[in-house]
């Protein structure tokens, strides 16, 4: 199946009354259980890889293009809808690498720009991205991060409804990522989200607003958030930290003796049930589908 359109996958959400998972990937392990979670609940999925957490050079010298690559090829195979985003890269120019490498739908991460430089930039990406059928997310306001067990918004800012309104206008994306007390890298509980303020900004925009900080988010409120224009969340670090915790326990679980070495083949790269990485998989499996579960009510 080809790469489904953002946009069409945000309408149909819209009328299914219903928000889209991005659970962001970030090897071929972690793609494919992406899309085995989908398909197991025959739901429509955002496959991807963020750019926030990759080192620069490595982007620079090929990476976006190797990630494409992969994503393209498990996102031709899939069963249900897919759409495939190059998420929060740093600069507008990996935004460009990234719709070379064939991803549908780029996301630039100009969280730390002022609001009168990030607005031009954008706007010309998303022209020249809809000129080759790319979907543009775009970013209002500054999350949190969790540092330790506490959360530093020191540098945090929620998105103004009337700013937002006027940056979509302006810049003409087809998706707003908000801030209305959502947090980042946030394992510890729940973060403190504004519903009401997230109501406020969608009474202002139109288009489809996300919500980054997915791990954190409240369950008891994302149908809130769906009716207020909530139609994608984003979700990463709960989906590595599960991937982690099977790997860790299968690897404490290899014998220690000397004489009794385990077949290094058997445990990586071969794909089998031996395979450590497949019990990190199999984990992040269950945590996709339960989310894409609760995202479709």
């Amino acid at each position: 199946m080809p790469v489904e359109s953002l946009t069409t996958m945000f309408e149909q959400a819209r009328r299914g009354k219903y928000a889209l998972g991005y659970f962001e990937a970030w090897d071929p392990y972690s793609l494919e259980a992406v899309l085995a979670a989908a398909e197991a609940e025959d739901a429509p999925v955002i496959l991807g890889f963020g750019g926030m957490m990759v080192d620069r050079a490595w982007l620079n010298a090929g990476g976006v293009a190797l990630l494409g690559a992969l994503g393209r090829s498990v996102a031709a195979r899939a069963k249900v809808p897919v759409a495939l985003l190059l998420n929060e890269v740093p600069t507008i120019e990996h935004a460009y690498m990234g719709m070379d490498a064939g991803f549908n739908a780029v996301m630039v991460d100009t969280s730390s720009w002022e609001t009168q430089r990030a607005i031009p930039a954008i706007a010309a990406l998303t022209r020249d991205a809809h000129k080759r059928g790319v979907a543009v997310e775009a970013e209002l306001g500054r999350l949190p991060d969790a540092v330790g067990d506490g959360i530093d918004d020191s540098s945090a800012a929620l998105t103004d409804p009337a700013q937002a309104a006027y940056f979509v206008e302006q810049t003409g994306v087809d998706c707003l990522a908000v801030s209305i007390g959502n947090v980042h890298l946030l394992t510890n509980g729940y973060a403190p989200v504004d519903m009401a303020h997230l109501e406020a900004i969608h009474q202002r925009v139109a288009v489809p607003l996300v919500i980054h900080g997915g791990t954190s988010f409240p369950p008891d409120q994302v149908p809130r958030a769906i009716a207020a224009g909530g139609l994608k969340f984003n979700v990463g670090t709960i989906l590595k930290a599960v991937f982690l915790q099977g790997v860790r326990e299968t690897v404490q679980q290899l014998p220690a003796a000397s004489g009794s070495r385990p077949n290094v083949h058997d445990l990586m790269g071969s794909h089998k049930e031996t395979d450590l990485m497949r019990v990190g998989q199999a984990r992040m499996i269950a945590k996709v589908r339960e989310l894409i579960r609760l995202y479709r009510g």
